[in-house]
């Protein structure tokens, strides 16, 4: 018999099974408490081919659940810019180089719904990340690009969300691949969309972009070809090329010589033919000539004024021989350019 302080020693033996079932006890404790602890999670912004020329115009994934107290990391992934924008409900939308208004100072930010929220456009290897104090289900949208939407579901920390971080990741890799195999990204007007007709109508055509609008049940993205397609081409001095953009969202410019501060409004030297396409006459290979955004018209709303005509075209007149090297100003950076060479 051991002797101890108190009389008898339990033998080792059973202490030792106690503090097993001790442990077991409590790990059952914590896989049956719902998780307060506060979690990270990752998504991305944009994606794009390895020449730049398609772009996804997403977020990536564009649905996520999350409790109050967790934070998003999203990591911008393209060279075209990208905003994170949280607004309030019913707030209305200004112009991404406004903000908000206003543009969150550093990599990070709370956001509770009562207030909005926004980065500045950032583009490729920055990130941003947003801690969500409260519950509820809030709109994420780019304030570059008009259909780029998302939404984050903001639980209550005494229940469970959906998804783990692995199958978000997998989800954003299936949305990148669909949307970047979604448009041809060399330019090539025959084989760039077998579903419908992009090719060129006439030599004397160049097609200024495309895109195409995809939606999930979480808000929609876009994918963008920031290229011009048979961005080369010969005429002779006297003939009018015409530039059109047959995508239903992205704005492009046809900027000839010196790039201006404001692309957006056209050159003083540009009219507008009597079919709304606006038209350029170029006498020199120094002459700086910019169309302007040639845009497509906004998406028409219930209960809002209908949308006026987008301008869709542009055509230029070149009278002399020479090689006239242009632009898009807003995706230059990409790749997208262009020469018209003119023989006498």
């Amino acid at each position: 018999m051991i002797k101890s302080w108190g009389g008898r020693m339990k033998p080792l033996i059973s202490i030792l099974s106690t503090s097993r079932w001790f442990r077991w006890l409590l790990m059952l404790g914590i896989l049956m408490v719902p998780q307060l602890v506060e979690a990270q999670w990752r998504a991305t912004v944009g994606a794009q081919t390895e020449d730049k020329g398609v772009q996804a115009l997403a977020f990536l994934p564009n649905e996520i659940w999350i409790h109050s107290g967790d934070s998003v990391t999203w990591t911008f992934e393209t060279d075209e810019p990208h905003t994170v924008t949280f607004l309030t409900s019913g707030q209305t939308r200004l112009a991404y180089q406004i903000g908000c208004p206003g543009f969150s100072p550093d990599g990070s930010a709370t956001f509770d719904g009562s207030t909005c929220l926004s980065t500045a456009p950032l583009t490729k290897g920055q990130t941003f990340t947003v801690t969500f104090t409260s519950v509820g289900n809030f709109k994420l949208v780019c304030l570059v690009h008009a259909n780029m939407t998302g939404v984050v579901h903001v639980l209550s920390p005494s229940g469970p969300v959906p998804h783990d971080q692995d199958f978000y990741d997998d989800q954003a890799a299936d949305m990148r691949q669909r949307l970047l195999s979604g448009m041809h990204h060399e330019g090539d007007p025959e084989a760039h969309d077998h579903d419908l007709d992009r090719s060129p109508s006439s030599e004397n055509q160049v097609i200024a972009g495309d895109s195409k609008i995809l939606g999930t049940a979480g808000g929609s993205s876009t994918v963008a070809l920031a290229r011009f397609m048979q961005p080369n081409i010969v005429i002779h001095a006297g003939e009018t090329v015409e530039w059109s953009n047959v995508g239903p969202v992205a704005s492009h410019t046809v900027t000839f010589g010196v790039e201006p501060s404001n692309a957006m409004s056209p050159s003083a030297s540009v009219t507008v033919d009597a079919d709304g396409a606006r038209h350029a006459v170029i006498t020199s290979t120094t002459d700086s000539v910019n169309s302007g955004y040639i845009s497509p018209s906004p998406q028409e709303r219930v209960g809002l004024a209908q949308s006026p005509l987008g301008v869709t075209r542009f055509r230029a007149t070149f009278t002399k021989a020479g090689t006239y090297p242009y632009i898009c100003t807003l995706h230059d950076n990409l790749g997208m350019t262009g020469t018209v060479i003119v023989l006498p």
